[in-house]
């Protein structure tokens, strides 16, 4: 399909216009944002043509990923190492924690908009008018907050599983050799954990880089010029009304670059897990 025209009616003409084979046209309109006139003219996509709004939403997308996904980590790891710790209450709290996570990512949405709306609980509290969903950076700052707050909890718990595997051994060997407080955290707890925190990172990033819903229902992917919070999953939607075989070539373009990201992730950093194993195991033999 990807390589098919889309049929539709010609603008000039008004006449319905049967598709036909397109080449890599419709990537080319994608990745080199060219548009193609009912001449059959070659020219860069104007203003307002989804398609000269590919790169920025191809930012857009990663920009959220990694400011995401290193909050999530850093929190993530907060709150797995205080489920870990043993004190009354600590099923209680766990199943707080994980309440977040456990809300569908629409009713999410729908929460922090009404918590971001111009009169809403936010700005009542901060006592400023200030536009959560409709300004630029404002519309990211407000899906980084949400989206940080409804998956925290999934990292938490991955890594709260890599926790409950190490050996309460370990930490007090640790004490004994005079180790401080962070210095265990460092050279103890987050080697053997490590795994567990590469596949917490892996999932989320690959989530993270789909993000559709969470904009989509906070912002309307919008936010300041129109266009500020939209992602390639949302660019993918609002192309399947318009030609369905060039959102197509957008959705195996969208493919490609998660499965490179994936494939690289696991290429290099999931190589250094397995070195940093094989390198604790012979050190349990010796």
């Amino acid at each position: 399909m990807s390589f098919q025209k889309d049929a539709g009616l010609d603008k000039a003409t008004g006449l319905f216009v049967a598709g036909g084979f397109a080449g890599f046209s419709n990537y080319a309109h994608w990745l080199l944002q060219q548009c193609v006139s009912t001449t059959g003219v070659t020219s860069a996509c104007p203003p307002g043509n989804l398609g000269a709004q590919f790169w920025n939403a191809f930012g857009t997308t990663f920009f959220f990923t990694a400011v995401t996904v290193v909050l999530e980590t850093v929190i993530g790891m907060w709150m797995a190492l205080i489920m870990n710790r043993a004190f009354r209450g600590r099923g209680l709290v766990r199943a707080a924690i994980l309440v977040p996570w456990a809300i569908p990512t629409a009713v999410t949405a729908k929460l922090w908009y009404f918590i971001f709306a111009f009169n809403g609980i936010l700005n009542s509290v901060l006592g400023a008018k200030i536009l959560w969903t409709s300004d630029e950076w404002a519309a990211k700052f407000a899906i980084i907050i949400a989206d940080t707050w409804k998956t925290t909890p999934f990292m938490a718990l991955l890594i709260l599983a890599g926790l409950q595997l190490i050996p309460e051994e370990v930490y007090e060997a640790g004490v004994m050799d005079g180790a401080s407080t962070v210095q265990r955290f460092f050279q103890l707890t987050l080697p053997l954990v490590r795994p567990a925190l590469m596949v917490a990172i892996l999932f989320r990033v690959l989530d993270a880089l789909r993000m559709f819903d969470l904009p989509q229902i906070l912002t309307g992917g919008g936010g300041g010029t129109g266009n500020a919070t939209t992602t390639l999953s949302i660019l993918v939607v609002d192309q399947i009304r318009q030609g369905f075989n060039s959102a197509s070539a957008l959705s195996t373009i969208t493919f490609l670059v998660i499965f490179i990201v994936a494939f690289l992730f696991v290429r290099f950093l999931g190589a250094n897990v397995v070195q940093t194993q094989a390198n604790q195991q012979k050190g349990v033999l010796k």
